[in-house]
């Protein structure tokens, strides 16, 4: 007969498996009486799983959140997930700050099975990060309030910093959180201009939920919109390139958040980008690594010129025909 803690673990185990199970099939699959599964499911109940049971002969258990933090079960590959993604987070500020993912992934550490903590050591000793560039961080907590407002579809009053640092106070009808993967924005409907807008979190100093919820009206995709309104900052100078490469390998080599694209012909894409000088964009277009035609301005085509030429006299090559 295995033991009590075991047994409860196999319990959490089905559970998270199937949306409800009945007692009978509970008591079927772990060898045991139905008293024992009642019994058992009162003592998950008292560690703070979230178990609804539904009366009747039809009737069954189902896994919801519960009131407080429980002990989690993850098997060998979750937990190995768990890890890697908070080693992520750690180090990539996803989250803004780096202290709480690299206190729970300390924690999680410490309990790992000898087995998987070999596995995580062996990534460790082979992954490689870039430094992230200085940037403003947002914190957790921002987040986290954020997500609730959304989550509650609430009116929310921000007091925010726009790009030029001037403080401003604006009421939003939040609704979704999105990430770049450089940065979160929030996709809220500002409802002094009765217009759909993003905002930076990084930028957010306060949020001050209303209590009021409203009912959002055809709501925008919201990672499109936030793509869609990063490349569509107004730049000083903008270059217009052909790269001899269909829509959908065009946007992987430059995102929908760096330019605007347009198919020409079924094997090449016209790419718009914007950036503050020639030099700027020369560079980025260099680190492309890929063949490309700029079809305007001539200065920034004049500008990738002089960068190519540098680069071959740097490495030796003397003039280049």
């Amino acid at each position: 007969m295995i033991s009590a803690s075991a047994r409860l673990l196999r319990l959490v185990s089905l559970l998270s498996t199937r949306s409800t199970w009945t007692c009978r099939e509970l008591a079927e699959r772990m060898t045991v009486t139905d008293r024992t599964v009642r019994r058992d499911i009162a003592r998950l109940r008292e560690l703070g799983y979230g178990i609804e049971s539904d009366p009747g002969p039809w009737g069954g258990y189902r896994l919801v959140g519960g009131t407080r933090v429980p002990p989690l079960i993850l098997d060998d590959e979750e937990a190995l997930a768990v890890a890697v993604a908070l080693r992520e987070a750690a180090l990539s500020g996803v989250l803004g700050s780096d202290q709480a993912a690299l206190s729970a992934l300390l924690k999680l550490r410490q309990v790992l099975p000898p087995r998987i903590a070999e596995r995580l050591g062996e990534m460790d000793a082979t992954f490689v990060h870039t430094p992230r560039p200085e940037r403003r961080q947002v914190s957790p907590g921002v987040l986290r309030e954020l997500a609730a407002v959304c989550r509650r579809g609430e009116r929310t009053r921000l007091s925010y910093q726009d790009h030029a640092g001037k403080a401003t106070v604006r009421d939003i009808d939040p609704y979704r959180l999105v990430h770049t993967g450089r940065r979160w924005y929030i996709v809220a409907r500002d409802v002094a201009r009765d217009q759909w807008r993003t905002f930076r979190a990084d930028r957010v100093v306060q949020v001050q939920p209303t209590g009021h919820t409203v009912e959002l009206v055809d709501p925008p995709d919201p990672a499109l919109f936030v793509s869609r309104g990063i490349a569509g900052v107004v730049y000083p100078l903008y270059v217009t390139v052909r790269l001899p490469q269909p829509m959908d390998q065009a946007l992987r080599l430059v995102p929908p958040t760096i330019g605007t694209h347009h198919p020409d012909g079924p094997d090449a894409t016209i790419v718009e980008i914007g950036g503050n000088d020639a030099d700027q964009l020369a560079d980025y277009l260099l680190g492309l690594g890929t063949t490309l035609r700029i079809l305007a301005p001539e200065r920034v085509r004049e500008a990738l010129l002089r960068r190519t030429r540098d680069l071959f006299e740097d490495n030796g090559g003397g003039q280049p025909p």
